[in-house]
């Protein structure tokens, strides 16, 4: 069998490997171009070319896909018996799925036909899911709808963070392409379609998604704060101070949303929501080293405003 892989970002280097084991006869490589990278601001290559290279695979870093008939050529001149795409960063033409006779296989994670978009893991946690999966589809022209050929369910943790879950997925989903590329490949597979009436969308994150708005509910605010976590990060106003939050639970207590209801040595500091309040476990000024909330609270001298609990 011969593949081409399309990705970009380390999430996507795991399913490389998995497929450079299984595409015996070939195995080429397309990525983003160099981008900028790190306080240098140089053009530095994406983690899926390094790993790329140092297989010794071809690469090749189309600026873009859509009416670029070179790459389809490069593509079509030695046509793959499947494609596999994850994370990769540019929408595929029809043209260009055409190509492969197995088709074009996507690793997505979440359950399908829930978070189709480029934020699933950090979309499905500020939601409060307790379920996901790693997934794989073939894809069509639109945006993660193609039928289901694999699904891995894979169960959120209470106080799982998007990085810490999206690690998980990543350590799982070479596996399941595995998996998918000998069955699908085989004829065992049968494509389950989506219910696109059960879809939602999980759109790209912004800066302005890691905002705590203390009006909200406490439970809410909690699963944000996971969902944002490691970036853009949450923050949070406390006593006129803007923080970065690394960790939070819900508690018991009300008050004024965003005023310090209880200080508490283990659990940090308790600050009102709009609905129950919220345990503040470990929070960073800008330009310092993360502290717990009960160290920021006694270092800045904070007072408990009104009455509360939230064990």
């Amino acid at each position: 069998m011969k593949a081409v892989f399309m990705g970009t970002p380390e999430i996507a280097v795991g399913c490389l490997a998995a497929t450079a084991r299984w595409a015996v006869d070939g195995l080429r490589v397309v990525t983003q171009p160099d981008r900028p990278r790190g306080r240098s601001g140089q053009p530095a290559p994406s983690p899926v070319k390094q790993r790329a290279l140092e297989l010794g695979l071809e690469v090749v870093q189309p600026q873009r896909l859509r009416g670029n008939a070179e790459f389809l050529h490069w593509l079509s001149a030695d046509p793959p018996d499947v494609m596999v795409v994850v994370a990769f960063g540019q929408i595929l033409p029809a043209d260009v799925l055409a190509v492969p006779r197995h088709g074009c296989i996507n690793v997505h994670f979440s359950a399908l036909p829930r978070y189709r978009g480029a934020a699933p893991v950090q979309r499905a946690i500020m939601a409060g899911e307790t379920q996901t999966a790693v997934d794989t589809m073939l894809m069509d022209v639109g945006l993660d709808t193609g039928p289901v050929l694999i699904s891995e369910p894979v169960t959120i943790g209470a106080d799982e963070t998007a990085g810490e879950l999206a690690q998980r997925m990543q350590d799982l989903a070479p596996e399941v392409l595995e998996r998918t590329l000998r069955e699908w490949t085989g004829g065992r597979l049968t494509p389950r379609p989506q219910d696109d009436a059960a879809a939602c969308l999980a759109p790209r994150l912004a800066k302005e998604d890691g905002h705590i708005d203390w009006t909200r509910p406490a439970t809410e605010l909690a699963n944000r704060i996971r969902g944002v976590t490691p970036w853009p990060g949450a923050t949070a106003e406390v006593a006129g101070e803007a923080l970065k939050v690394l960790s939070a639970r819900p508690g018991e207590g009300s008050g004024t949303p965003g005023s310090i209801l209880a200080i508490d040595e283990l659990c940090g500091v308790l600050c009102a929501a709009g609905q129950d309040a919220l345990w503040l476990g470990t929070v960073q000024v800008p330009g310092r080293k993360p502290v717990s909330g009960a160290a920021y609270a006694h270092g800045r001298r904070l007072r408990q405003e009104c009455s509360g609990s939230g064990r």
